[in-house]
C-alpha cells in the first residue's frame, strides 16, 4: 500500500551493541509503529544495533555514514533538514547529546521542528558508578543541563526515574516511565515445544533457570551458592542461559560447592522462552538493573520468579512481593529459601501472565505514542 505524502515519519537513534535490552525492545517497537501507520526510520551507527531482520515496509533503515555516534552528526542534520520527522527518539546519553545538538543546528539552519524523545533503560547512578570520574561529570551534567531541552524523557521504570531525578538533578515531572514492548500477545497462551534437553524432556527434578550475560552484574555466583543451599536439601538442577567473562568463574565455584552434575551452562540462546515455560521457577540476581526483561517473559509463559529486589524493576514488576518474593541483593541463604517455599507452592499462572501484561508489545507501543504526543492509529493503518 502507497504511503500518503503528508504520512507522519518516526525517527529512532540508537547505537547498541546488537543485543542489549534497548535491541530487544527495538525489534519490537519499530515493526509495531509501522503497524500503526507511521512511517519509521531506523538510524544507524555503522556496525552497531539494532539489527531488525526482516523490516515492515513502512520502515527504512539509514545508515548515517559512521562508526562513530559523533562524527554521525552532518548526515543527522542532513536526515533532519531532508526527512522532517515529526519525532525522533533516541537512547543512551551519548546518543543523546547528539540527537540534541543536531537538533538546535537543524532548527536554526533549517527551521526544523522535531520533537525530542530521549530514553535511559539503566539505573544510572549505580552504571556510573564503576566509571571514571570525567565519565561520571559527563553524563551527570548532560542529564542535569541538557536533558531539560528534550520535549520527554521516558524511563523504564519508576526506579530508574526517581534515581536520575535524585542522582542527576534532573526534574522528576520531566521524566515519565514507559513500559518496554517485551513480549508479544501470542506468548501469553502460545503453546511452546520442549526444547530437546534431557533435564527438560521427561524428567521429575525440578529445574531453576536463569538467563543473561555471564557478568558481574547479574551476580550468577549467589544464585550459584543459593543453588547448592537448596540442593543440599533436595533434589533440583539449575540452568543459566548466556555467555559472558564469569563462566569460568562459574565452573569453579560449581565444582568448590560440589554441584558440576546439577549446572549446565548452554551459552546464549535467542529465543529463551521455551526453556521458561517448561522450567519449574526462574531465577534473577542482578545487583541492578533498568527493568529486568526476563522476569517479565517469564511471568509471561507462566514460570514462578524468585528476583533480588535490586534498583530498579523487580520489585515494580513483581508488585511489591505479591507476584514472586523479593529477596536482597547478593543474600544466598534468602535466595534459597524463597526458591523452597516457590517450588513447594508455586503462584498460579494466570496471575503471573496477568503482571506481564502491561509489557505486551501493542500496550507499551500505546505508551510510547502517548509520550510522543500522536495517535494510537493512523487512517489508512493497515
Amino acid at each position: 500500500m502507497a504511503m500518503a505524502a503528508n504520512t507522519p515519519r518516526i525517527a529512532c537513534f540508537f547505537s547498541t551493541s546488537g543485543h542489549s535490552g534497548v535491541d530487544r525492545a527495538a525489534k519490537q517497537l519499530i515493526p509495531a509503529l509501522a503497524r500503526r501507520g507511521y512511517r519509521v526510520d531506523l538510524l544507524k551507527v555503522r556496525h552497531h544495533g539494532p539489527h531488525l531482520e526482516a523490516p515492515h515496509n513502512r520502515v527504512t533503515v539509514v545508515d548515517l555514514g559512521s562508526r562513530h555516534t559523533y562524527a554521525c552528526l552532518p548526515a543527522l542534520i542532513r536526515y533532519l533538514r531532508r526527512e522532517r520527522p515529526a519525532v525522533m527518539l533516541s537512547d543512551k546519553d551519548r546518543v543523546n547529546r547528539t540527537a540534541l545538538l543536531a537538533s538546535w543546528i537543524a532548527r536554526w539552519l533549517f527551521g526544523v521542528h522535531t520533537r525530542l524523545i530521549f530514553s535511559s533503560g539503566t539505573t544510572i547512578s549505580i552504571d556510573l558508578a564503576t566509571r571514571s570520574i570525567i565519565e561520571r561529570w559527563i553524563q551527570r551534567n548532560s542529564m542535569r543541563h541538557l536533558y531539560p531541552f528534550a520535549d520527554q524523557v521516558i524511563v523504564t521504570s519508576a526506579g530508574v526515574a526517581d534515581d536520575m531525578a535524585h542522582y542527576c538533578g534532573l526534574a522528576r515531572e520531566k521524566i515519565r516511565v514507559v513500559p518496554s514492548p517485551v513480549v508479544t500477545t501470542s506468548l501469553f497462551n502460545k503453546p511452546l515445544p520442549c526444547p530437546d534437553h534431557p533435564w527438560l524432556a521427561r524428567s521429575e527434578t525440578p529445574l531453576i533457570l536463569s538467563a543473561g550475560e555471564l557478568s558481574k552484574r547479574k551476580d550468577f555466583e549467589t544464585l550459584l551458592r543459593a543453588f547448592a543451599r537448596v540442593r543440599a536439601q533436595r533434589p533440583c538442577r539449575l540452568m543459566i542461559l548466556g555467555q559472558g567473562k564469569t563462566r569460568t568463574d562459574l565452573l569453579k565455584l560449581a565444582a568448590e560447592l560440589g554441584v558440576s552434575q546439577d549446572l549446565e551452562l548452554p551459552g546464549f540462546v535467542s529465543e529463551p522462552y521455551a526453556f521458561m515455560a517448561h522450567a519449574d521457577l526462574f531465577a534473577f540476581s542482578s545487583r541492578w538493573e533498568g527493568l529486568g526483561f526476563v522476569i517479565i517473559e517469564a511471568l509471561a509463559v507462566g514460570t514462578p520468579v524468585v528476583a533480588t529486589d535490586c534498583p530498579s524493576g523487580p520489585r515494580e514488576i513483581l508488585q511489591n512481593g505479591r507476584i514472586g518474593p523479593l529477596v536482597p541483593v547478593g543474600d544466598d541463604i534468602a535466595m534459597a529459601a524463597a526458591i523452597m517455599k516457590t517450588l513447594d507452592a508455586p503462584p498460579p499462572k494466570e496471575l503471573l501472565r496477568e503482571a506481564a501484561r502491561p509489557y505486551e508489545v501493542e500496550v507499551s507501543t500505546d505508551a510510547y505514542l502517548d509520550a510522543m504526543q500522536l495517535p494510537h492509529n493512523l487512517d489508512h493503518n493497515s
